[in-house]
């Protein structure tokens, strides 16, 4: 089973990221043919400064290295390093209908949000469409904001596959459906567009001061409290054991429960849970080298894999002669 998953380098890491995508890739080293890349080529939607980029680029690679991506158990790399994926992206437009692109959701909620329209958000779906055939993924998780983008992916393929015969493998999608959305600070997604994040690699001081800031209703505390309705609960649930999650709802339903104490107990777990995360990460800032020579070394890796596909695909399509 080929699994295969990106991420932006658009910004420090935080747990909405690592609950929500990583931690659940991380598992696959061990069951899967693992496919995970930084995706540079689509953060150039959004981050519109190169040396900014260029470290987020780097800085993401050490963070994935840091909470436990192995090298030799899957393959790992960087988008821009695989030039057969923009060949492909051009390949796959010739056969994407323009209305499959204006029914995206994506596009049409960054526009009304005042991000600026151009050709590159418009068309984000058929670059992750050849991200995701031209290694003939099978299965694709998501969050649920994504569900969408894999299904315009089969759909292409399938244009593809009826237009110039049997070529692409046909991707599913896959939720976690317990972590999908990790709530930020105000309840919302987590988000660095919403700035109500909590993220990975930051000092205690700091974890703390998000931390305090996540939204609590105004119960007081000799009332009882509302577990299923409150933010901060929802993200306990991240960090707590079961029988420690029930014995916090057993709190919650009784009078007396500070929403401080829990926040304050909530730093210790977040410090303690990353602790040994932050140590490796520190280690690789301070190799910048090695970690590049790993991104090589996965680039080659994945264009072996691309290889035959893009041939195949340039054959079916009469770009051979």
């Amino acid at each position: 089973m080929r699994v295969l998953s990106g991420i932006q380098p658009s910004g420090d890491f935080h747990i909405g990221n690592y609950f929500g995508m990583m931690k659940p890739m991380l598992e696959y080293q061990e069951t899967a043919d693992l496919f995970v890349f930084i995706v540079n080529y689509h953060a150039l939607t959004s981050v519109d400064d190169g040396a900014t980029l260029s470290a987020n680029t780097l800085n993401a690679a050490m963070d994935w290295l840091a909470l436990g991506l192995d090298p030799e158990k899957c393959t790992f790399y960087v988008q821009s390093d695989i030039p057969e994926v923009t060949e492909l992206t051009w390949i796959l437009s010739n056969v994407t209908p323009m209305g499959l692109l204006e029914r995206c959701h994506s596009y049409k909620d960054k526009t009304a949000k005042g991000i600026k329209p151009n050709h590159g958000l418009f068309a984000y779906p058929v670059l992750m469409a050849a991200d995701i055939l031209l290694y003939q993924a099978e299965i694709i998780p998501v969050g649920r904001d994504q569900i969408q983008h894999v299904e315009v992916t089969r759909d292409i393929a399938i244009k593809f596959n009826n237009t110039y015969g049997d070529t692409f493998v046909l991707p599913d999608y896959q939720v976690e459906e317990t972590v999908a959305v990790v709530p930020g600070l105000d309840g919302q997604k987590m988000s660095k567009s919403y700035d109500n994040t909590i993220e990975i690699f930051i000092s205690k001081k700091q974890l703390k001061t998000k931390v305090m800031r996540i939204v609590t209703d105004s119960t007081p505390v000799e009332e009882p409290k509302n577990p299923d309705t409150c933010n901060l609960f929802a993200i306990c649930k991240l960090f707590y054991s079961k029988d420690e999650l029930r014995d916090l709802r057993e709190r919650y339903l009784k009078p007396g429960l500070k929403y401080a104490d829990v926040k304050k107990d909530l730093v210790e777990r977040i410090s303690n849970y990353f602790a040994p995360f932050r140590e490796r990460r520190e280690e690789l800032a301070a190799n910048p080298d090695v970690v590049r020579k790993i991104l090589r070394r996965g680039a080659e890796k994945a264009r072996d894999i691309a290889a035959p596909t893009l041939k195949m695909t340039r054959e079916r399509t009469g770009l051979v002669y």
